[in-house]
């Protein structure tokens, strides 16, 4: 036809208005990153309307007709390449779940999460969960309206969940966390007859800027760019991007305990190193975005366990970290400290948990976010609920609601369904980093060395450049050749604590 645009023309055009729908959404995200570390306080009420606005904008940019007709023309296209056509379709699958929320209900969901998180704010300082209870309920109904809309087979939780971890669903994860209960529980009884560990070094005084050096100096050797990136203080450690050459990680300091900030900098970092490592070129794009959250997770636990935890990592750190803090650390030695960081023990934060217990705290969210879901718990006493929970699964007495049901932050973000993907993640991770022992045979010797150049060359070869050309599975038996498998979590946790 005179006047048509060619393939390439068209594909540019899709191009185009997908980064213009990034740049808005990135815009957001700025938003959001500025309103958890920066913003103050009197500012909250027109953030949210500030973000509402973008996220309406967002919201009719990728829903408009003219988005659509172009994706169906470009679908099946054999003068795509490969990766063209992987971003076509999965655009497709994202415009079509997209055309299903009404703008209305963008818009609530947007003013809701803004409210919700200023209340969850106050209630932690309140330490008073009721505070929170009626932005909670507002967001639960709001997160069932969304599951509806999606469409879910078995539970309604399975549409939430689908959102984070593509193909995921509450069967698998039920599966999963059986396994959980049944391979990890007679392993903590075991590790409960060892000998006690002494920790009492940790908690000793660390200066809040000595903390903050060492912080940046273990970013900047596990190659994190700081001229692509920044670090902040937030109330709880996180992770933003707005584009590959823009990654921000935040971190919390308490000068008693030198576990908080050390392992939440490896942990923040390790998602960071994703984040720059996709691919510039495909900005805006899905196979620019990030594989899946549970993906995303393994990255981070990755860094922070399987490297961040070892013994060979503090052989070469703990002589700079001892005569950072001469006056704490004089007296203890190398294996006193290995012992003391991986010490296992039921506790009642899930951020500051050992890596076996902690897959508890996230059985213990992952059934209230399926019971909040389908009805079966309520928000109005949810605090006990809670409770309940951590004295059945982990044998501990939550004091107060702070360190209870108000310690996480993503349900005041609407985030149901984000919390198993951290468990799947410490899953991911120990399959990868047995992949990469055997296909990096230097790699023990570089990390006692200091030197993490061929373990983030490994993760940039293998996962980190597709994006979302693969969903995690496809990926786990790209890199592995399995698709994922509990049992070597289960081995590296058993080689490690026993």
């Amino acid at each position: 036809m005179p006047g048509s645009k060619s393939t390439a023309e068209q594909y540019a055009d899709y191009k185009l208005k997908m980064q213009k729908i990034a740049d808005v959404r990135n815009a957001i995200a700025v938003l959001g990153w500025d309103q958890e570390t920066y913003l103050p306080e009197k500012g909250a009420a027109f953030r949210g309307q500030q973000i509402t606005t973008l996220s309406s904008i967002a919201h009719e940019l990728f829903t408009a007709e003219d988005l659509g007709s172009l994706l169906h023309q470009l679908q099946n296209n054999q003068d795509l390449n490969a990766v063209q056509q992987k971003n076509i379709l999965l655009s497709i699958e994202d415009y079509d779940k997209n055309k299903k929320y009404p703008a209305a209900l963008v818009a609530e969901i947007s003013e809701a999460t803004n409210q919700a998180y200023h209340a969850w704010i106050k209630a932690r300082k309140a330490n008073d969960y009721q505070i929170f209870a009626p932005a909670l309920t507002r967001m639960v109904e709001l997160k069932r309206k969304e599951a509806d809309i999606l469409g879910y087979e078995d539970h309604p939780y399975n549409a939430l969940l689908n959102e984070y971890e593509k193909g995921a669903n509450t069967s698998m994860l039920d599966t999963i966390f059986t396994e959980v209960k049944s391979a990890l529980s007679p392993l903590l009884d075991k590790i409960a007859q060892q000998p006690a560990v002494r920790r009492d070094f940790l908690h000793r005084n660390y200066n809040k800027d000595k903390q903050w050096k060492l912080g940046i100096d273990i970013l900047k050797e596990m190659g994190y760019d700081m001229k692509a990136g920044r670090q902040d203080i937030s109330e709880h450690p996180f992770t933003t991007s707005f584009n590959p050459l823009d990654v921000r990680v935040t971190t919390r300091i308490d000068e008693n305990d030198f576990s908080n900030m050390t392992w939440s900098c490896i942990h923040e970092g390790g998602h960071a190193l994703y984040e720059q490592g996709l691919p510039s070129e495909q900005y805006g794009l899905p196979c620019g975005e990030a594989a899946s959250l549970g993906i995303h997770e393994s990255q981070s636990r990755l860094w922070e366990n399987n490297v961040g935890r070892s013994l060979d990592f503090w052989k070469f750190q703990y002589p700079k970290v001892q005569q950072l803090f001469t006056e704490n650390l004089s007296d203890v030695s190398l294996e006193e400290f290995y012992h003391a960081i991986n010490h296992v023990q039921p506790s009642l934060i899930r951020t500051e948990a050992d890596e076996l217990t902690y897959h508890f705290h996230i059985m213990i969210r992952y059934e209230i976010e399926k019971g909040l879901i389908d009805g079966s718990i309520s928000t109005k006493d949810l605090n006990h609920t809670w409770n309940e929970y951590y004295r059945q699964y982990l044998h501990v007495e939550v004091p107060d609601d702070a360190q209870g049901v108000l310690q996480d932050i993503h349900w005041s973000h609407g985030s149901f369904g984000y919390f198993p993907t951290y468990s799947l993640g410490s899953f991911y991770a120990a399959q990868f980093f047995a992949s990469a022992q055997k296909q990096v045979p230097e790699l023990a010797t570089d990390i006692a060395s200091g030197q993490y150049h061929s373990l983030l060359e490994w993760l940039r070869t293998n996962v980190h450049p597709f994006g979302r050309f693969y969903t995690s599975n496809e990926l786990c038996e790209k890199i592995t050749g399995k698709p994922l498998q509990f049992s070597y979590f289960l081995d590296y946790a058993t080689k490690k604590f026993l």
